[in-house]
C-alpha cells in the first residue's frame, strides 16, 4: 500500500520560511519522479516543484528562486524548503509521484502565510 505522509506546515509571517517533509512507503522510492503540489481555497491542485529520480528539478514560475525541492532516497523522503513566503503561497501542500497517481494523495499539510 502506497502512502505519502506530509508534515512541516504551519502559520508563518510574510517573508518567513518553512520546510516541508514527505515520507513515502510502499513504493521503491528511488525509482520515481516526485512532486510537491499545492491547492489553495477555490483553486485546482497544481504542481509547484518536481524532482526526477535522477535529480533533475523543475519549478513553477511562481516559486522559482524561493522554493527548493530535494530528496533523500535512503530515507524515502522528499523535502520542500520554502523561503520568502507570500500570502499567495497559502494552500494545502501535498506530495505525490510526478505525474501524480490519484490513489496516492495523502492528507497534505496546511501552509498559511499571514501577518
Amino acid at each position: 500500500q502506497v502512502q505519502f505522509v506530509e508534515s512541516g506546515g504551519g502559520l508563518v509571517q510574510p517573508g518567513g520560511s518553512l520546510r516541508l517533509s514527505c515520507a513515502a512507503s510502499g513504493i521503491i522510492f528511488r525509482l520515481y519522479d516526485m512532486g510537491w503540489y499545492c491547492q489553495a481555497p477555490g483553486k485546482q491542485r497544481e504542481l509547484v516543484a518536481r524532482i526526477s529520480s535522477g535529480g533533475n528539478i523543475n519549478y513553477a514560475d511562481s516559486v522559482k528562486g524561493r522554493f527548493t525541492i530535494s530528496r533523500d532516497n535512503a530515507k524515502r523522503t522528499v523535502y520542500l524548503q520554502m523561503n520568502s513566503l507570500k500570502p499567495e503561497d497559502t494552500a494545502v501542500y501535498y506530495c505525490n509521484k510526478a505525474p501524480y497517481a490519484v490513489s496516492y494523495w495523502g492528507q497534505g499539510t496546511q501552509v498559511t502565510v499571514s501577518s
